[in-house]
């Protein structure tokens, strides 16, 4: 599964709507790609710790919703649960883990880039 620059751009705009307010001054939303490089640079080096909270947040929300998930599975094979639930706590794990891997795939591909910079 290939994840393009937009999706991950999707993916950072989904995360910064969740992450509270708005880093970089984009007004909140998906921002265009200029946008998202703005913001990330103003979380990083003007706030502090913005992107690592941000990140951490992200985690924390895929671990819970994955569990969730689990727990909803539990109760279904357990004949106690609703089908109904199991999808719809399964489909947001599976949407929170691939925001989580876009944003590291697109956190990689910037550190390699910055890498093969040359000085």
């Amino acid at each position: 599964m290939a994840i393009g620059a937009l999706d991950a751009a999707a993916a950072y705009g989904r995360a910064m709507k969740t992450a509270g307010p708005s880093v970089g001054g984009s007004g909140g939303g998906l921002a265009g790609l200029g946008d998202m490089a703005g913001g990330l640079s103003g979380a990083v080096s003007g706030a502090g710790g913005n992107f690592g909270t941000m990140v951490e947040s992200m985690v924390t929300d895929a671990s819970s919703s994955l569990r969730t998930a689990e727990a909803e599975s539990a109760k279904q094979v357990a004949g106690k649960g609703d089908l109904i639930d199991v999808v719809t706590a399964i489909g947001a794990a599976e949407s929170a883990l691939d925001t989580v891997v876009a944003v590291r795939d697109r956190v990689v591909s910037a550190y390699s880039d910055i890498m093969r910079m040359q000085i």
